[in-house]
């Protein structure tokens, strides 16, 4: 266990050799404790919720893998577990609930008959953390999707009973927004798709506006409410044509001026999210982020610091959005301490955000303006080796946060006490 003087000696090293290149290590710690991350609920419980017990994920194109014991079971086991992960983070934390996370209290609720009531009990312990909630319609694991269609579905009974969810859903979210002071993200994503090749591709997408359009008739305050929608480029059933591809919500976002969620997950392998970040923002006023870790597909693996997570960070950075990109994480991995899974993730997006932070943009951007390639691309190399570690423990130091490899430690404890025991 690292101590705090000897973690602020090697800061004061750490500030000096920034210094050097004109950043203020101090000003940019700052600047990322306002950086506030949205927790994914479901990572506790790998997608099962609370409407049935010992209820489990399915269709959607989506998958958990993985068996690791400890799971939550109940909505106290999964505040418990948040609760922990919190207390394991330096920063802001959201949460981020899917609508089959309410507290039904046992009751049989169906999708399209969800109130602020059952979910009361969230903003009340959301208001008692100190943080934000953010939500989702649940447009899977349910029998009407098994056809692999929600908002676009040509079964009309099917496609109104999946916008009144929405729409319930809206409503919900605005709601928690307005009891937490704090605009609730409520983000749209719905597994519409072909496994083959489709022949009608147009008439569900119709389809898919028309749910939509009705689905934002009713306005709520911005204050309380941001609309998100989530794009995909396949699913597990749904390889051959994605109703909601991102042509499409792009092109409803920005006639709409909704917020367009990008999940670093849902596109081509080659295609960098982050390079998406600048381009949207001309056309959008916000934009949310879903940061996972796709392996060869969207596998929706432990986000962790790499090449992708870097440039979503400096995209947003150099492009001076802070203020414009909600960033969440998204992803399930039930092979592994789930815990363990949440703290690796976001302390992962962290130390991204303050990669980005402390890098000499305005240094390197005149090298780049004045041809000189060379020069950037020797900064850009020299940034990587800088000690970036060293500052982000000072940061969890002065949070009380454990240190380094140290929070390990804390997690293995909550296993042998709490989740080993369920």
């Amino acid at each position: 266990m690292q101590d705090k003087q000897s973690i602020a000696k090697t800061y004061e090293y750490a500030k000096q050799q920034y210094a050097l290149l004109g950043i203020n290590t101090d000003e940019a710690i700052e600047k990322l404790d306002k950086i506030s991350i949205s927790l994914h609920c479901w990572q506790t419980d790998d997608v099962g919720g609370f409407e049935t017990p010992d209820a489990e994920l399915s269709g959607g194109g989506i998958q958990v893998t993985g068996n690791y014991p400890g799971k939550a079971r109940t909505i106290e086991q999964l505040k418990a577990d948040i609760e922990k992960v919190i207390s394991l983070l330096p920063g802001k934390q959201r949460l981020n609930l899917h609508a089959i996370y309410g507290d039904f209290k046992g009751e049989k609720v169906d999708r399209d008959q969800i109130e602020v009531k059952h979910f009361q009990s969230w903003i009340d312990w959301a208001k008692k953390q100190g943080i934000g909630l953010d939500f989702n319609p649940t447009c899977f694991s349910h029998p009407y999707a098994e056809d692999g269609f929600t908002l676009s579905s040509k079964n009309e009974k099917y496609r109104k009973f999946w916008v009144e969810h929405v729409k319930r859903t809206r409503k919900i979210a605005a709601e928690m927004g307005k009891q937490l002071g704090t605009p609730a993200v409520n983000n749209i994503w719905v597994p519409d798709g072909s496994k083959d090749v489709p022949v009608d591709r147009k008439t569900h997408r119709e389809l898919l506006k028309q749910s939509l359009d009705e689905i934002f008739e009713t306005e709520y305050p911005k204050e309380h409410l941001k609309d998100a929608m989530e794009s995909k480029l396949f699913g597990i059933g749904s390889e051959a044509m994605t109703v909601g591809s991102h042509e499409f919500y792009m092109g409803y976002a920005v006639s709409h001026n909704k917020l367009i969620c990008l999940d670093n997950g849902h596109f081509h392998p080659t295609e960098q999210v982050g390079d998406k970040i600048s381009s949207l923002l001309l056309f959008v006023d916000e934009l949310l982020l879903h940061i996972s870790r796709g392996v060869r597909w969207d596998s929706d693996h432990v986000a962790i610091y790499n090449d992708e997570t870097q440039l979503i960070a400096q995209e947003t950075v150099r492009a001076k959005a802070l203020d414009k990109v909600n960033i969440a994480l998204d992803y399930f991995d039930g092979s592994l301490n789930r815990i363990g899974a949440y703290v690796v993730g976001t302390r992962a997006i962290q130390l991204a955000f303050l990669n980005a932070l402390l890098e000499p943009t305005e240094m390197i951007k005149k090298y780049e303006n004045a041809g000189k390639n060379f020069e950037r691309l020797a900064y850009l190399e020299l940034m990587k080796t800088k000690p970036l570690g060293t500052v982000y423990n000072y940061y969890c130091s002065q949070n009380n946060i454990p240190v380094g490899e140290d929070y390990i430690t804390e997690i293995q404890k909550y296993e042998v006490d709490v989740t080993g025991k369920r």
